[in-house]
């Protein structure tokens, strides 16, 4: 082992939820431990500070996107981005976490060299220069999707004479007011967008190919607001938060075991909002059963009341051309657009597309397998967040750091330097894989052959069940026989059966 110490004992990749969660566990469970986060952009909150586009929010309760140790004080459970950017700059601030972020580091790429038992991370600098920093333990909070390239759909806009825009790079001078608009895409991002911009735009158009299941909701939640009236911040957090995310746990597992039940209500629900108005029901009947892909949410039914007031619409069709006054349908029908929207998906990186190699050879994560949904097999001292599918992001995000900071305080207290899931080749071999990522949406599918591999055992999987992972973190001891404890030196790489015997 090198006699120099590295740089930082932790290196956090990101500076948004994953990443800010990281650094305030931190703070709270390894004090003595140094460490740093970089960050790519010139400010904190990562997708809340990329996206601009108009009403961004959260498309989850901020009681459960919110951390498990900071409770959500705004009286909008639904929040926009500046509540939520407010959220994490407190506690950066309050935190001690401010001090400790370099901004302006786009990590390129991260390699483990056992015999320093350290990472060696090189990121690039705004004037395009590089730096290497040295850490013990790598902890990617770098987000799921490519922040450089978005999913491109193939369009061929040929004539068309109004402006494009992608919702990943809104530009500052877009000028909409009075405009026809078209957002193309039925997910979260157009369902967000098409009433925000249906308040300045002469008309707003959903084009969808294939409907998205839709759930409507207050963005306030009375009894989170209620409780706050009666108890302790801390502790109405903690009632709210439980409450909903079993809440989501149990709907979510109805919706899977009694599809057409749930159906039926997401139906009534927006049958009920249009109060017997005429409405084109198959534009929220998609043809395949809810939460197969994520439902959308729609807080205080703003979508709904976009199309009741017809400031926006909904068509379902496909794109035979771009024409110069906007879109053609394969039905024939033109919807006219001064602005088209292509809210068509986003495309998913694994581990922040940073060139992560051990001992100078690549790694490919579609060939590892999670641990405990945190960690990689025979991947030394590097932990990652691919949040829930099924429900908030911030729930991993929580479990991951408080994991990795037990896990560090475990090395610490046997004088270790390495930890490692281990994973022999006969052990692999008796691995039965199980396709988690069922969910049929199109960023999921287009990104399954990058993604790692999962065993349908425990602990060999990312697993997809909140309240399952947060008791068997808890109660399952770290040193769990599957991580191996290390020193430095001689016997940092060394096979499971040659460090028994030099012990």
């Amino acid at each position: 082992m090198s006699a120099t110490p590295p740089d930082f004992d932790v290196l956090i990749v990101g500076a948004g939820i994953s990443g800010i969660g990281m650094a305030a566990h931190m703070e709270m469970m390894c004090p003595g431990r140094s460490y740093a986060v970089v960050e790519r952009r010139e400010d904190l909150g990562g997708t809340w500070d990329l996206f601009r586009y108009p009403g961004i929010r959260s498309d989850s309760d901020m009681h459960t996107l919110g951390f498990v140790f900071e409770p959500w004080k705004h009286e909008k459970s639904i929040a926009d981005a500046p509540a939520i950017l407010d959220y994490l700059n407190r506690i950066v601030d309050e935190r001690g976490i401010r001090g400790k972020i370099r901004y302006g580091h786009k990590v390129l790429s991260a390699d483990w060299r056992s015999s320093e038992a350290r990472w060696h991370v090189t990121a690039e600098l705004p004037d395009g220069t590089t730096t290497t920093l040295t850490a013990n333990f790598l902890y990617l909070g770098s987000g799921y999707y490519d922040y450089d390239d978005p999913y491109d759909a193939g369009f061929d806009f040929g004539e068309f004479a109004g402006r494009v825009v992608h919702p990943q790079f809104w530009p500052e001078d877009l000028d909409y007011a009075g405009k026809n608009v078209v957002v193309i895409g039925s997910g979260a991002t157009a369902v967000t967008i098409v009433p925000a911009m249906a308040e300045q735009a002469a008309h707003v158009t959903m084009l969808q190919r294939t409907p998205t299941w839709m759930f409507s909701r207050p963005a306030k939640d009375r009894i989170a607001n209620f409780l706050r009236k009666l108890l302790p911040e801390e502790l109405a957090y903690r009632i709210t938060r439980w409450k909903n995310i079993k809440l989501q746990d149990i709907s979510y597992k109805r919706a899977r075991e009694r599809p057409e039940k749930v159906k039926e209500f997401l139906h009534k629900r927006i049958r009920k909002i249009f109060a017997g108005r005429d409405y084109d029901a198959a534009a929220f009947t998609p043809p395949y059963n809810p939460w197969e892909q994520r439902l959308c949410l729609v807080p205080d039914d703003d979508l709904f009341e976009a199309i009741k007031r017809g400031k926006a619409d909904i068509k379902t069709g496909r794109i035979a051309r771009f024409v110069k006054e906007g879109i053609e349908l394969e039905s024939g029908e033109v919807l006219p657009a001064d602005v088209v929207i292509t809210a068509t998906g986003l495309k998913l990186a694994i581990a922040g597309k940073i060139a992560v190699s051990q001992d100078g050879a690549p790694v490919d994560f579609a060939q590892r397998y999670y641990y405990k949904g945190c960690m990689f097999s025979n991947l030394p001292n590097l932990a990652v967040v691919f949040g829930y599918l099924n429900a908030s992001w911030t729930l991993r995000a929580d479990l991951n750091s408080d994991y990795v900071c037990r896990l560090l305080n475990e090395m610490e207290a046997k004088g270790a330097q390495i930890a490692m899931p281990v994973l022999s080749e006969a052990e692999q071999a008796a691995l039965e894989d199980d396709d988690i990522f069922d969910f049929s949406s199109g960023y999921i599918q287009r990104s399954k052959h990058i993604m790692p591999k999962n065993a349908v055992d425990f602990p060999w999987r990312l697993n997809q069940e909140y309240v399952l992972d947060r008791k068997r973190m808890a109660e399952d001891p770290v040193d769990d026989g599957i991580i191996a404890f290390r020193r430095a030196g001689a016997n940092a790489s060394a096979p499971e059966e040659q460090l028994e015997a030099a012990e």
